[in-house]
């Protein structure tokens, strides 16, 4: 199982702007200091699916599932889990949780802000 927190996304030292995609230089600033911050997991849901095939037999043992487009309050948009209640536009919590053995990210719907 991966020990890192599906939340850890690497900020930009010197201005501070979240990067969700590991790069070497800040595209803001071009600070080339970069560290790992747990984000807050808050945001808004801008995309769903359902999916009903899965990749290999253990996901196809949880189909169908939900997958989520989440864009966190700190500007960067993550791919998570979600319950099947969950609608674009709706305001989630992002937390981890192991699924077949690896850390994963789940959203679960909250009161609006």
């Amino acid at each position: 199982m991966s020990t890192q927190h599906p939340l850890d996304i690497q900020r930009c030292d010197h201005c501070g702007t979240w990067w969700a995609l590991r790069p070497y230089a800040c595209a803001s600033c071009g600070g080339t200091t970069l560290s790992w911050q747990r984000a807050t997991g808050e945001g808004v849901v801008i995309a769903r699916s359902e999916v009903h095939r899965a990749p290999d037999a253990q996901w196809k043992a949880l189909t169908p599932y939900t997958l989520v487009l989440v864009k966190l309050h700190e500007h960067v948009t993550l791919m998570g889990h979600a319950d099947a209640t969950i609608t674009v536009g709706q305001h989630v919590h992002g937390h981890a949780v192991e699924i077949n053995s690896r850390l994963l990210l789940k959203f679960e719907a909250r009161s609006p802000p």
